[in-house]
């Protein structure tokens, strides 16, 4: 996030580069970084004739370098962003020409998304010497509440612990899907709001009540009832609560807890560095810990693996997701 605010900082001031390659996993600041420079390098008068977008499936680099290479009108500068410039991998190479000599009243901008250029070549290491090259890395699960609280800080929100966990594990860890909703609960609440479970059932359809973290605890906790009623709702709702979503979850969690065991320094603040969890769930491993000793956490550890493959299908074709749901839960409380 920091990269992105000092790209668009230097864009603002304008210290412009003659190329902007914006490639990796994780679209959000890909197209983040596209919009901002779409939006703030030319006036609006200056871009009818100035400001060009392209998509990759529709042209070829030469078309791009052609196009590039072309005089502003009445402008200091022209812009030009290919979008989905991924479809262009076989033949991004052919880029590298252009690259070592651009056209300095040219901002081209490359959306390469989902993959990255290969950092030996010679197109990746010209593009750093001439322009800007950022990689949009995917982050991990245990980060995304970390990004949620400071997406929302700037604009005056906050956000429960149990809510930002609700999202990841309801959208996992794609950010424009995160931030969608996001956006939406901004329209909707006061400035000053602090983000909670009820908002995000309320008005996003997540149950606070019966949804993967939920059942996480009741396990941790060891309380089958609740474990099963929230099994129940995900064999009665199959399409939003998917098993190999569940599965993943649960395995996560007593590998995370297999860990725990293995600590000698089970302090709050270490637990939370240690496993790389918001202090606010150390407890919940805590009391986990009392419930599965560690020869049991190992066994749960290896029937999650085995139902990780039936959840996918093998082996398993003629079960319902509800019956190994159900069958998953007695075999973990057992």
């Amino acid at each position: 996030m920091d990269e992105v605010r000092q790209i668009a900082t230097d864009i603002k001031n304008r210290k412009l580069k003659p190329i902007y390659f914006l490639m990796g996993e994780e679209s959000y600041y890909i197209d983040k970084i596209s919009d901002f420079i779409e939006d703030n390098v030319l006036t609006e008068e200056e871009r009818g004739f100035n400001q060009m977008v392209l998509y990759g499936r529709d042209v070829t680099v030469e078309d791009i370098v052609g196009n590039a290479k072309r005089f502003p009108m009445m402008a200091e500068y022209q812009v030009i962003i290919v979008k989905e410039a991924q479809d262009l991998s076989r033949s991004i190479e052919k880029l590298v020409d252009y690259a070592k000599n651009p056209q300095p009243t040219t901002i081209l901008v490359m959306s390469y998304k989902y993959k990255t250029i290969d950092k030996r070549k010679s197109l990746y290491k010209t593009l750093n010497k001439v322009g800007v090259v950022y990689e949009s890395k995917k982050l991990y699960d245990n980060q995304v509440g970390d990004w949620i609280r400071k997406v929302l800080a700037p604009k005056d929100f906050t956000i429960a612990p149990k809510a930002a966990q609700m999202l990841v594990e309801f959208l996992g860890t794609d950010l424009s899907k995160i931030n969608n909703e996001l956006e939406k609960l901004q329209i909707i609440l006061p400035k000053g709001t602090q983000i909670s479970p009820e908002h995000i059932e309320e008005n996003i359809g997540i149950s606070k009540d019966f949804n993967n973290f939920e059942l996480r605890k009741a396990i941790g906790e060891g309380d089958f009832k609740k474990a099963h009623q929230i099994i129940t709702y995900f064999a009665e709702n199959p399409k939003d609560n998917p098993m190999v979503m569940t599965v993943s979850l649960l395995f996560n969690f007593f590998s995370q807890l297999l860990h725990f065991h293995g600590m000698t320094d089970k302090s709050p603040r270490n637990v939370a560095v240690a496993l790389k969890i918001n202090p606010y769930f150390v407890n919940e491993y805590i009391t986990a810990a009392r419930n599965f000793p560690m020869r049991k956490v190992s066994s749960v550890v290896a029937t999650l693996r085995d139902f990780d493959v039936k959840s996918k299908g093998v082996g398993a074709n003629a079960v319902s997701q509800g019956d190994l749901l159900k069958e998953l839960l007695v075999r973990i409380m057992m």
